[in-house]
């Protein structure tokens, strides 16, 4: 077996650890007196080759050495490419709408910027507590799988793995907030890219595949499950990446456009050929007959790891931690930044958004230590954002200036009633249908339910958003025309909505400008 001794496992962990603590303090320390804000957020700083490193830091976690191998031993190669392509290609969307939203406005440096000056204070607040609660769930994903990975590769206990990740990233996030982050990841980013090529070498020399077992495997035949996550997968990640403020932080945070386009375009290819390699990793241990069709998927990769010289191991565990620690402090970062501006709109004193990094800790690691499926944890979120997110981007046309925070919280709602009323319907049970909003079953289940919820979140919500929208517009026409008022519900707006329009001295103007904007 190649597994580090008890000794050399415990240091090649808290070494790593170590090295970033000093990296990110000293870092913290060399930037103390800048006043430059960037604590929050660093607007139009960065050019593209850091912006790449830190997508793929931030869009990498320890995780994927568990669900990408899970899903090959599963679906198979088809499978594999199908979950890399929607995982990497997603990425591009932020260099598409990054300038749009940047022009539309430059002060932001989240989504829900932007969403307050489109719709108003209500869907603002709405969208924020669904990005908070997507990047909790990250927060709890990425220890749960960083203290499982250091478990399997080691047999450590998890507990003080996680609680030296959360001390240590705990500290510099909370001294540098996102300038320390964004240079951490700089780091860490090159380190698993590096890390990735001489495993990937290793583990193509040393591993012996069994032709037999290729063909008897079935891994390389197209399959049910790979046909729906074609569908499945973009929707959700996509989606879901609109809530992860750790990206529009490093889009904002882009020079210039051309920088984001070169920065996302580099990091979404690097992606691909990172998440192709480690799930090609759950296909290999089937056919060189380290895992078999008895033992749990979600393991494959380290089962075939046990084939490999223990120096193999060293330096996937030093990758590991070095994964976990860039998204870990990414959505540290990310998530103080979205509720210091979101919820009291940067006036906050700096001391105690640091203090509300160190609180945040405690809930993540007693929820990590009691959820073991990553992938649940991530699917809690993905049916929310797939429903709420097309009925939010409708706002980006300037054509659809009709459109009110009030179809989309609406639509939002609307999508998950419709999972519901579908799952209700496809089991013949209301409580399995209750259970399909939470995917319960997962996605490997072989039969039409998770494909049907991912269908009937978005195109229920845009349904559920227009009928909003329908009824609105006709509550105001019957006002109108019974109180001799002007209808005004359909007209355009007389000058487009701007950040400076936000600022009003009278309280209940103010109110009732961002009243308007939801209804």
């Amino acid at each position: 077996m190649g597994q580090p001794s008890f000794q050399a496992s415990n240091a090649i962990v808290y070494v790593t650890y170590g090295a970033f603590l000093v990296l990110g303090s000293a870092l913290a320390w060399k930037y103390r007196r800048d006043s430059s804000g960037e604590f929050l957020s660093g607007n139009r700083t960065r050019t593209a080759f850091p912006i790449a490193l830190n997508f793929i830091a931030s869009g990498l976690g320890s995780g994927i050495l568990f669900s990408y191998p899970q899903l090959a031993t599963i679906a198979g190669v088809q499978g594999v490419l199908v979950y890399a392509l929607t995982t990497a290609l997603p990425l591009l969307i932020f260099a598409y709408l990054g300038p749009i939203i940047r022009r539309k406005c430059p002060e932001g440096f989240v989504l829900t910027e932007w969403t307050r000056q489109r719709y108003g204070i209500v869907v603002a607040l709405w969208l924020s507590f669904l990005t908070l609660v997507t990047m909790f769930l990250y927060m709890v994903s990425e220890l749960s799988a960083i203290g499982q990975a250091v478990n399997a590769l080691t047999g450590l206990d998890a507990l003080p793995i996680l609680i030296v990740e959360c001390i240590v990233t705990t500290i510099y996030t909370s001294l540098g907030g996102f300038r320390i982050s964004f240079t951490t990841d700089n780091v860490q980013g090159v380190m698993v890219v590096g890390l990735i090529i001489i495993a990937t070498i290793t583990i193509g020399a040393r591993t012996h595949i069994d032709p037999a077992l290729i063909e008897s495997s079935g891994l390389t035949q197209p399959n049910l499950l790979g046909w729906q996550l074609l569908y499945i997968l973009p929707v959700a990640i996509l989606t879901n990446d609109f809530f992860l403020s750790n990206f529009w932080l490093r889009t904002f945070a882009s020079k210039t456009d051309r920088d984001l386009w070169i920065g996302v375009s580099i990091a979404c290819v690097v992606v691909l050929i990172i998440l192709t390699l480690v799930g090609m990793t759950g296909c290999i241990a089937a056919w060189s007959g380290a895992w078999d069709s008895t033992q749990d998927g979600s393991v494959a990769f380290f089962l075939l790891l046990e084939q490999l010289p223990s120096w193999v191991v060293g330096i996937v565990l030093v990758m590991s931690v070095s994964l976990s620690c860039a998204s870990f402090d990414s959505l540290q970062s990310a998530m103080v930044s979205s509720a210091a501006n979101d919820l009291f709109r940067n006036r906050i004193n700096i001391w105690f958004i640091r203090a509300a990094v160190v609180l945040l800790i405690i809930p993540t690691i007693v929820i990590a230590l009691k959820a073991p499926s990553i992938l649940q944890i991530y699917l809690i979120s993905d049916l929310l954002s797939a429903s709420t997110i097309p009925v939010l981007c409708m706002g980006l046309s300037e054509k659809l200036y009709w459109w009110r925070g009030f179809e989309v919280v609406v639509g939002g709602l609307g999508g998950i009633l419709c999972v519901f009323i579908f799952g209700t319907i496809y089991y013949g049970d209301a409580h399995q249908g209750a259970n399909l909003i939470l995917l319960e079953a997962g996605l490997y289940e072989g039969d039409w339910g998770a494909f049907g919820a991912f269908v009937a979140a978005p195109v229920g919500g845009l349904l559920c958003g227009l009928a909003a929208c329908a009824a609105r517009i006709g509550y105001h026409y019957v006002v109108a025309k019974t109180t001799g008022k002007p209808f005004t519900a359909l007209q355009p707006p007389v000058a487009r909505d701007d950040v400076s329009v936000d600022v009003v001295r009278d309280d209940s103007a103010a109110t009732s400008k961002q009243v308007g904007k939801f209804f």
